[in-house]
């Protein structure tokens, strides 16, 4: 039997400031807040390159995800955590593709799950991902993957409302 090693977040308060640390599990069972990162990767015609979790996901198999996404380790920075999740899940080093931080969210001011940044990677090649991760991919535009989402496709928690939040509500 394997087990999975702790992952150990930094605890912070409602400023995103750090104020201890805390399991990866406990955080989550809690509701306590912690930091993550997501990102898109958005092609020149303006879809986002949205790929499936894989089955053996712990939590939200088979789902919708967010091109990149990860929790921000202890003592790591949110640009650390951006870098060290898009080489992990995506194979891609940010050093050679163009990117930029597109939204910074609370969840104290939003319905989403944790202080989050949220970054846009600009590439017309779809990532050789880690198939760990994910089990396939498409580019779609924002309005078709809250279409898919509102027709029961099934998606990761935060996935709706970041695109909602970060490319408009997707009407039209």
């Amino acid at each position: 039997m394997t087990t999975t090693p702790t992952e150990w977040l930094d605890l912070v308060n409602e400023r995103d400031e750090v104020v201890g640390t805390v399991t990866r599990g406990d955080a989550w069972a809690r509701r306590l807040p912690v930091r993550v990162v997501n990102a898109f990767v958005v092609n020149g015609a303006g879809q986002l390159w949205i790929p499936r979790r894989t089955p053996s996901k712990r939590v939200f198999p088979r789902c919708l995800d967010m091109s990149v996404g990860g929790h921000v380790e202890r003592g790591e920075s949110y640009e650390a955590a951006f870098r060290r999740e898009t080489q992990e899940e995506l194979n891609l080093d940010l050093d050679t593709v163009p990117w930029r931080e597109v939204a910074a969210f609370s969840p104290f001011d939003t319905p989403l799950s944790a202080f989050m940044r949220v970054y846009e990677i600009r590439s017309d090649v779809a990532p050789a991902f880690n198939p760990d991760d994910f089990s396939g991919a498409e580019w779609l535009t924002p309005a078709e993957v809250l279409a898919r989402i509102a027709a029961g496709d099934p998606a990761k928690g935060d996935l709706a409302e970041l695109i909602r939040r970060c490319y408009g509500t997707g009407h039209g």
